[in-house]
């Protein structure tokens, strides 16, 4: 008995403890915005206009989210055109008034002050024959009423980008590890397809949850937060810091 609880302990004292001490460090000291009024939700220039691509291309946008918040999570955001459009298209979902929002920021907007990064990106006529379907999930997602977003475990910001890409056949992306809410599938004991379509998905309320797949690798979700080994990119994922890669640290050292 003593033996599982040294080791318990030193799990959640290296796997959790520390990273989330790490990673409230690290927020405190880049800082945040007192307010929404004071932070910055102008373009941050990521993506290139429209128009500079005349392909069809569907984008996942990543971002720190607010505040304290911060520590612990991302904001995923769907962002797409078709063909030849002259401007991008961008859904997200908040916590007050009705969830679901179109083109309420633009495309590649600061979120809070902090800048998105890319996670997904697909061009050409894979993306063209997506955005029908994505749409039509979307006016499907059934956490859209006033009222029905929870911060923890969800259904939140997260979960509605999630519950888009597992519903849209062809949609496989693997999502951010610190995007609080990804893995709430439902109340209770729910299964799906892991977002990658690559294996698993197994939640209870959102709280635990377990994911085995070859994208994502095994991640382990508690209370929103992931632990987890990604063998593909020989990584693994740590709450508050997000998926931590050898090759990534390999390409930016060289």
């Amino acid at each position: 008995m003593k033996t599982i609880v040294k080791f318990l302990g030193r799990f959640l004292l290296i796997l959790v403890i520390l990273p989330i001490a790490i990673g409230t460090g690290l927020n405190l000291a880049h800082g945040w915005p007192a307010n929404w009024r004071q932070a910055d939700w102008s373009s941050s220039h990521v993506l290139q206009p429209a128009t500079a691509c005349t392909d069809a291309e569907v984008i996942i946008l990543a971002t720190r989210t607010g505040r304290w918040k911060g520590i612990f999570s991302e904001h995923m955001s769907l962002v797409f055109k078709l063909a030849g459009a002259t401007q991008w298209t961008r859904y997200d979902v908040v916590g007050w008034d009705a969830p679901v929002r179109k083109d309420n920021y633009v495309a590649d907007a600061y979120w809070y002050g902090n800048t998105p990064r890319v996670i997904y990106d697909l061009r050409g006529d894979k993306a063209a024959a997506l955005i029908p379907a994505i749409e039509n999930n979307i006016a499907k997602y059934p956490y859209s009423a006033q009222g029905s977003y929870h911060i923890v475990p969800g259904p939140n910001s997260n979960t509605f980008v999630s519950w888009v890409v597992r519903h849209t056949y062809g949609f496989d992306a693997e999502l951010s590890s610190v995007a609080v809410g990804k893995d709430y599938l439902g109340p209770g004991f729910q299964m799906a397809r892991a977002p990658s379509d690559t294996g698993y998905t197994i939640s209870v309320d959102g709280y635990v949850a377990l994911t085995i797949a070859r994208e994502e690798g095994i991640e382990l979700g508690l209370i929103g937060s992931t632990i987890g080994i990604d063998f593909n990119d020989f990584a693994i994922k740590l709450p508050a810091l997000g998926k931590l890669s050898v090759i990534d640290l390999w390409h930016h050292s060289s």
